[in-house]
Order: structure tokens, then sequence, then C-alpha cells
């Protein structure tokens, strides 16, 4: 989790840490099939292999990228995302069609609320620290 000078920053270490715990949730929703856990989340292949992808995108740019600039923008568009998801949820819970099973609970959109929220501060408005974002 370090970046061009070693530092493991805020957005870095958000990165890393939801992009890796979002990855764990896209592959127990493949291996669950299309069922709710339970009984409160929905779980579905479309939705499982957004997961895989939003996941690996923020794993990716907090492993490789150099540019904290970058780790940042990644960090921000996928907090948009999820932001447009979470608010979506509640006007059209099937998302227009693309999530068959839809978002029957308000748990589902509150998550992706949530990660919206803290991924458009980490990305786009909590400023860069000088100092270094320490992880003990």
């Amino acid at each position: 989790m370090t970046g061009a000078q070693g530092d493991r920053t805020l957005a870095r270490v958000y990165a890393v840490v939801t992009g890796a715990t979002v990855v764990l949730i896209g592959i127990g929703g493949l291996l669950l099939g299309n069922e709710s856990l339970f009984g409160v989340l929905n779980i579905d292949r479309a939705e499982d292999a957004i997961h895989l992808l939003s996941g690996g995108t923020l794993l990716a740019a907090g492993l490789l990228a150099r540019d904290e600039r970058v780790v940042r923008g990644v960090v921000g568009v996928v907090g948009v995302a999820y932001l447009a998801v979470g608010l979506l949820g509640f006007v059209a819970p099937r998302l227009f069609g693309l999530v068959p099973h839809g978002y029957d609970t308000v748990l589902d959109n509150l998550i992706h609320l949530t990660l919206g929220v803290l991924g458009v501060a980490i990305g786009f408005v909590i400023g860069p620290r000088s100092a270094p974002f320490r992880v003990r």
C-alpha cells in the first residue's frame, strides 16, 4: 500500500481495504448464486460481476498506481458510481433491468450510499495530507 514515496495515504488505504472487501463480496455472491443473503441483502450474478469489476479497480489503483492523483480519481469515480446506484435503488430498484432481482431492501441502498459518500469525500473533497496516513 505504498505510493511513489512510500506513503500510505487515506485514499490508498481506502482503495485497498474497500476494493478487497468488495471483491470478496463479489466472489461470495458468485458462490451463493441468485439468492438473498440472510434475507436482507440482494445477491445477483450481474451485481456480483459489478462488485468484482469495481472492487478490482479500487484494489489495482490502491496497489499499483504510482501517482496519488490517480488513486484519488479512481476512488472518487467509483464513489460517484456507488452513490448513483444507491440513489437509483430507491427510485428504480431493478436499475432499469440491469439487476434482475432488484434492490428490495433498504440495506442494499444504504451500503451503496455509504460507499458512494465515502468514495466521493476521500477522492474529491478531502485534500491530500502533507504527512502520510499511518496504519498500525
